[in-house]
């Protein structure tokens, strides 16, 4: 990707993962709770918990790394998006397993340093989910409105496909290169649609 991806770092960040400078309105006053012992015996660990392999690719990573380079080209902070893919890594008929997740955060996600209790997961994760609406809701009105070129929405398309491609890998899935051709092909064919139909739309307020 860049210099600025989230590789292993020197040390230097300070602060909760919560509050840290850069976290924004999403981190404010998010219940962090640290009575559980991230250094308990491993006999107590959970075996999902142990066998988990996400996030190994940036051992060592720093969260306040990891929080820039997703600052700089998401809306989204570390915290939320490790727990965004944890709910989903750890969710059971009866529903998402926070308890497990907070507990256990500093094992599940190298740059994530204190534990969390339910309601603090819960959170994180509610703020992920509607940023990810509110972007979408503006990504789509840009694409319907005309500000743009079919040219000028192919190349943001592009960009904006190489980020999360990085962060899939950054989470551990190997994305093969026909894969990757058959994705790209299917976001800009239903790129072409929203620009047909939004075309129609406009015509048709005209």
């Amino acid at each position: 990707m860049s210099d600025d991806a989230p590789t292993a770092d020197d040390g230097t960040g300070t602060g909760t993962d919560a509050t840290r400078e850069g976290d924004g309105e999403a981190g404010a006053g998010v219940d962090v709770d640290v009575d559980v012992d991230p250094t308990a015996p491993e006999s107590s660990v959970p075996g999902d918990v142990r066998k988990y392999e996400r996030f190994k690719k940036i051992d060592g990573a720093q969260y306040d790394r990891v929080n820039d380079f997703l600052r700089d080209r998401t809306y989204v902070t570390a915290r939320e998006w490790a727990i965004a893919r944890l709910c989903v890594d750890f969710r059971t008929e009866t529903g998402v397993e926070m308890t497990k997740i907070g507990e256990n955060l500093p094992r599940l996600v190298p740059f994530m340093t204190d534990t969390y209790s339910p309601q603090a997961v819960n959170q994180a994760r509610a703020a992920f989910e509607e940023k990810v609406q509110k972007a979408g809701a503006t990504f789509l009105y840009g694409a319907m409105s005309g500000f743009f070129t079919a040219e000028e929405l192919d190349e943001m398309m592009y960009e904006v496909t190489e980020v999360a491609k990085f962060l899939l890998e950054v989470e551990g899935v190997d994305l093969a290169a026909a894969e990757e051709l058959d994705a790209e092909d299917r976001i800009s064919e239903v790129m072409r649609e929203v620009r047909e139909s939004s075309k129609e739309v406009r015509n048709d307020v005209d």
